[in-house]
Order: C-alpha cells, then sequence, then structure tokens
C-alpha cells in the first residue's frame, strides 16, 4: 500500500480552508503534495521557518552552554536542574537536554528540506510572485545554515584546516528523509554546506535591506551569520571583512547610554538589533531563560537555579554600565538551607515590556535576539588581531569603539597576548549568558576552573560545583550524540569519552 505523507498544524490550519479535496485526509490534516501548489502555500511553510526557529532560540538553547561552563553556580535549591551539565561527571549521551537540542534543530532542518523541495513545484508567473519565491528559498536556506551551525558547533571538533576532512561533524541532510540511516559528514562538508546555503541565501535575499530590529531576514542577517561561520572556521580574513562590512554601514550604532541598553534588554528597542524573533502573546510566545530568575511571588523573592559567580560580576566596572543592566541586586532564598541573603541574579534576560509579553512580575519572556552588531564589533576586533597579530590598529579600533560605548576607557599601547586577552575578556562581558562561553573556550583551546561565588550560603559547593576544573582536552566541551540515536542508527559513530 501507497504511504501517504500528510501536513499538520500551523500550515495545515492554513491550508485548511484553502483545498476543496481536504475531506479526502484525516481531519486537520492536508497531503503533502497539495501543499505546494501556489505561491501563497509557499508562504505558510515560510510562516513555520518562523516559528520553528522562535521555538529553537533561548531557553536551553542559550542556557545549557552557559550552565555547563563557569559563569554560573548551581543554587541549594536548584533541584538538579541541568546538574548533569554543571558537574560533567555524570553528563552522558542519554542526557534530555542532548537529546532535545540535537532533535529540536533536526525536525527544523527536515521542515526546510521539506519546503525547499516542495518549492521547486510551485510556478511564480509574475515578477512580484517570483520575488516573493526568492525570499522564501533565502528564508528557507539561511535558517538551514543556522541550524548546522549550532549542530556543529555542538556536536563536532572545533574546526581545523589540518583534520576538517577527516573529524567528524554531524549528519547532514538536505533532502527529506525521517526513516534515513545517515552517517555523519566531517566538519569540512559540515561547514561547506553552510557556507553553500549562506551563498544561496546572500543571492536570494540580495534586495531585501536591512533595518533595525528586523525581524525577517534580510542580505545584513546574512552577512551576520557569515562573520560568525567565518570566525569559527578561523577564516579570519573573511570575518573581519563581514563584520566590518555591518559596523562600517553605520546603520546599527551602538548603545552608549544605560538608557538605551535597558531598552534593548528590556522593551526589545534600539539601534544594536540586527536580528530577533517576533514574538507576541498568547500564540507566539518565546522560550523563557527562568532558571536565572526564578522570581517567587507568594515569597516576594528570587529563587533561581543558577547565580553568577562573584568573579564574573566582577568583571564587569564600576563605570561599564552593562553592569547594571546584567545584573539585578534581589534577596535570594534558599527554602532547603533556610537561607535568605541579597546577591545579583542575571538580569539580562528579565521579561519584555512590549507586546504585552509579560503581564506580572512571575513571567520573564524576552524576544530573542540572534545577531547584534556588538558582537560584529568583537568579531572584526579578534579577526584583525588574529589575522595579523603584529598591525593591533584594527583590532583597537573595533575594540576600543564597543568600551568607549559602554562606558569604558579605550585602551592604548597594548599588543600580543595582552591585546587578545582584552578581546577575550570584552566578548566575555559582552555576551555573558547568550550561550556562547562554551565554544568560545573550546575554539580558544580554554579549559577553564570555576571560582568565587557570591555566597557559599546560597550555592552548592565542592569539586563538581564552585571549584569545578576542566581541561581543554575534556571530551565533553564536545557533546555526544544522543543514545537513541545511536541505538537506533547503525550508520552512527559516537564521539570519543561518551
Amino acid at each position: 500500500m501507497n504511504k501517504i505523507k500528510y501536513i499538520t498544524g500551523v500550515l495545515a490550519i492554513g491550508l485548511f480552508f484553502q483545498s476543496c479535496e481536504i475531506e479526502r485526509f484525516p481531519a486537520g490534516n492536508i497531503e503533502l503534495s497539495q501543499s505546494f501548489q501556489k505561491v501563497s502555500d509557499a508562504g505558510y511553510w515560510n510562516t513555520a521557518v518562523y516559528s520553528y526557529l522562535r521555538g529553537r532560540s533561548y531557553g536551553m538553547y542559550t542556557s545549557a552552554t552557559d550552565i555547563q561552563a563557569d559563569q554560573l553556580n548551581a543554587s541549594q535549591d536548584f533541584g538538579n536542574r541541568s546538574g548533569d551539565e554543571h558537574r560533567w561527571t555524570g553528563f552522558l549521551s542519554g542526557n534530555y537536554t542532548i537529546r532535545d537540542i540535537y532533535q529540536g534543530y533536526y525536525s527544523a532542518i527536515n521542515n526546510i528540506n521539506t519546503q525547499l523541495q516542495g518549492f521547486d513545484k510551485i510556478t511564480a508567473t509574475t515578477d512580484a510572485e517570483k520575488a516573493q519565491m526568492n525570499i522564501y528559498y533565502g528564508d528557507a536556506h539561511l535558517a538551514r545554515a543556522y541550524y548546522y551551525l549550532n549542530l556543529t558547533l555542538r556536536f563536532s571538533k572545533p574546526y581545523n584546516a589540518a583534520t576538517a576532512a577527516t573529524d567528524l561533524a554531524v549528519p547532514l541532510l538536505t533532502v527529506p528523509d525521517m526513516e534515513g540511516k545517515p552517517s555523519r559528514g566531517t566538519v569540512a562538508d559540515a561547514y561547506k554546506l553552510i557556507l553553500d546555503d549562506i551563498a544561496k541565501a546572500k543571492t536570494y535575499l540580495a534586495g531585501v535591506k536591512g533595518k533595525v530590529g528586523s525581524t525577517k531576514f534580510n542580505i545584513d542577517v546574512v552577512t551576520a551569520l557569515e562573520a560568525r561561520v567565518k570566525l569559527y572556521m578561523n577564516d579570519f580574513a573573511g570575518a573581519k571583512e563581514s563584520a566590518a562590512k555591518l559596523v562600517d554601514f553605520g546603520l546599527y550604532p551602538l548603545n552608549n547610554t544605560q538608557a538605551a541598553m535597558n531598552s534593548m534588554w528590556y522593551a526589545d528597542n534600539g539601534s544594536e538589533i540586527i536580528f530577533q524573533i517576533k514574538v507576541q502573546r498568547p500564540s507566539e510566545m518565546p522560550n523563557q531563560i527562568a532558571n536565572y530568575y526564578g522570581y517567587s511571588a507568594g515569597n516576594k523573592d528570587y529563587r533561581p537555579d543558577f547565580l553568577p559567580s562573584k568573579w564574573v560580576i566582577d568583571k564587569y566596572d564600576a563605570a561599564d554600565f552593562r553592569k547594571s543592566v546584567f545584573f539585578k541586586e534581589v534577596k535570594v532564598t534558599m527554602a532547603t538551607v533556610n537561607v535568605s541573603e541579597t546577591a545579583k541574579i542575571v538580569n539580562k534576560f528579565p521579561g519584555s515590556t512590549e507586546n504585552g509579553l509579560n503581564v506580572d512580575i512571575n513571567t520573564n519572556y524576552s524576544t530573542p535576539k540572534l545577531f547584534r552588531i556588538a558582537e560584529m564589533y568583537l568579531i572584526a576586533a579578534e579577526a584583525s588581531y588574529r589575522a595579523n597579530p603584529s598591525n593591533t590598529a584594527d583590532a583597537l579600533k573595533y575594540l576600543n569603539a564597543l568600551r568607549v560605548s559602554r562606558g569604558l576607557p579605550a585602551l592604548s599601547g597594548i599588543s600580543g597576548a595582552t591585546l587578545f586577552n582584552e578581546i577575550k575578556d570584552e566578548r566575555f562581558r559582552e555576551l555573558a549568558f547568550e550561550g556562547f562561553r562554551l565554544d568560545d573556550l573550546k575554539r580558544w583551546g580554554e579549559g577553564f576552573q570555576r571560582r568565587e561565588p557570591q555566597s557559599l550560603n546560597l550555592v552548592r559547593v565542592g569539586d563538581e560545583y564552585t571549584t569545578k576544573k576542566v581541561e581543554a582536552s575534556d571530551p565533553k566541551f564536545i557533546w555526544g550524540l544522543p543514545d537513541n540515536d545511536i541505538s537506533l542508527n547503525p550508520n552512527l559513530v559516537q564521539n570519543q569519552g561518551w
């Protein structure tokens, strides 16, 4: 008997009223081939691209690697939520965070592969329809590049030109195949696919100009992803070129006041935002990063799972206005040990006042900001230095522009390791808690040791917590493929140490 594929959920809702044949299929479903007949059908699939992206941003997709790294301490009451990642020693390939992130990215990729294959069946007849289809193609390719980059960063070794052709990445699927058993591609293959998708997106979205705070992909978002990818590939000349293009364009000026920084993080407004995901109550809500917040309405205090370490907070100079934006001093209670103390919590994702996302202090829904111009300054600074360490002028130019905008003095007369450490420290401060830290340590070849919590009374202490030491060679910087996938697919090879 022939198998009939159905499309369900958000797409079916939109297509239900368009198909006179819908009664042939189960309620709420439409046969897949019928969802690729008109340009308007492609529009429903394009809506799904952003819906999937919203569900795969923030939440565990951002917090998991930061909890694993060195910026946070587990609180006394954290209840072992994300405990395996934080301790490292019990972090196994059966972990639900690994499973859910891996499956989340691949389900989005399968959806994109399905629509790209289906788009080829749609005939656009007018110039307007052709232009619209170009946007839909461009959005799909860019989203797939984004997902494959994140998968490769998490489940593969850092890019090394000498070994990329043999280092294993993840399965690289470009056609829908829910029943296949693909083997893993190489790191070289993965980055080739990512760059190919970026090149296609650059062509399809060439006529879509960037704008501040865009909630749709455009040519500037393509350039921002390209800069990020090339930095991770150690293509420093290419990374600098892409990042500097956005910086020098001038459309996204840096915030230079605390009020402007507050507006960006608390109200989703600001000149620095290259791309953020559209969210709105009640149907398009984002993931929360609630484990840093933990407000208890009944007790009028905060009970977060993780607190920022004291040494992290101390990394911010008193003149750096990010310190008062990214952290909030509150009453923190740990009920299991009957302790209440004043401490600072992570306040970078406090909950947006826009779009009616947060109706009271109990919620902290924040609009995911996937690309900001500050990251481009940091990429341009690091890439300038690493491309030519003897030429410090460009690196200092981009680094100082960001520093001065945050209330810090410009640096001068430094070079070599001193300059590189300043660039890394500035990246640490600016991108804190946005999910970059573990991948940065991995690509820099650095281990870490946790240290200096805010209060020994509020956090778990010991070798697996406050004094955890991880060598750069630890295999768990690279996540293992999920147990279930390894069991079901004999063609997959597990990562070393898992």
